[in-house]
């Protein structure tokens, strides 16, 4: 039997190179290693290196934070109507709200429902960073009320994640409305004697900070987060000086007392529970 030939260059087999399957690692943005996608998915999406918190959809964080099988969401369908036919640039508020929704997988920037948590029910709502960054039009105004409203019916504590780019411009100022309308609603909530507890996450800034976000009674952060109005470049070219290190971080806020505290993603679950039963004896 004749064998098989091969390809040799002085003196050497060459073999057909071995490609390596896409999608199995990923790059650390804080401290730059390169890391297995799964070992990261297996640690809720924070890197094993470093600590840092990957962004992640709501459903996710849903899947993460809530007891199995047990959030039914509300108003899942609720989309824009796009109030003022906003155009720019080469396409269309309408067509990018297409566009994210196929990213996402979502129709809009929040998903609200009730939860239970470690056993403990609440109502819960979650920005969806994917869609439009997480940005505050009509609906997610809309959402966040009906949320609060769920959760004064049913006297149960109300729990807010945040990531979000702030007040959507596509909406003008029917998006800058939902700032007083969310405040307006948290501070019913708060007559009627409910608890509210915030999460901000990475990042938290703009139109959604300077209203619901930062009403809660208890302000939990996630490490690293930036927690900010305007971004820290902006202020930086605006006043003209150099800021402090670290500055609009969970760990700079904590340090000045505009959060509470700063909690891991794997200790998230326990410490909302722990909350709930401390707040509410």
């Amino acid at each position: 039997m004749a064998k098989q030939a091969k390809s040799k260059w002085n003196g050497f087999s060459l073999r057909p190179r071995k490609e390596m399957p896409e999608g199995l690692w990923t790059k650390c943005p804080a401290c730059e290693h390169m890391l297995y996608k799964s070992a990261v998915e297996k640690n809720l999406n924070v890197c094993p290196e470093c600590n840092h918190h990957f962004r992640i959809s709501a459903a996710t964080r849903i899947n993460y934070l809530t007891d199995e099988d047990s959030f039914q969401q509300v108003l899942g369908d609720l989309k824009t109507s796009d109030p003022l036919g906003f155009k720019f640039r080469d396409t269309t508020y309408k067509q990018r709200i297409k566009d994210d929704e196929k990213k996402s997988g979502e129709k809009e920037a929040m998903l609200i429902g009730k939860a239970f948590i470690k056993g403990r029910p609440l109502i819960l709502a979650v920005m969806e960073p994917n869609f439009l960054m997480g940005s505050m039009g009509a609906v997610v105004g809309e959402k966040l009320c009906a949320a609060v409203d769920m959760a004064m019916d049913e006297k149960l504590p109300l729990v807010v994640f945040s990531c979000s780019g702030g007040a959507r411009m596509h909406e003008g100022v029917v998006s800058l409305g939902q700032m007083a309308k969310t405040s307006a609603a948290m501070a019913r909530y708060d007559d009627s004697g409910g608890l509210f507890i915030s999460v901000l996450t990475d990042p938290t800034t703009g139109g959604v900070t300077a209203s619901f976000a930062m009403l809660g009674d208890c302000i939990i952060a996630e490490p690293g987060a930036l927690i900010g109005f305007a971004g820290p470049r902006t202020i930086a070219e605006t006043i003209k000086v150099e800021l402090p290190e670290g500055f609009q971080t969970a760990e700079f806020m904590l340090e000045h007392g505009f959060v509470d505290m700063i909690v891991d993603r794997k200790d998230m679950r326990s410490e909302i529970a722990r909350l709930i039963d401390y707040c509410q004896k």
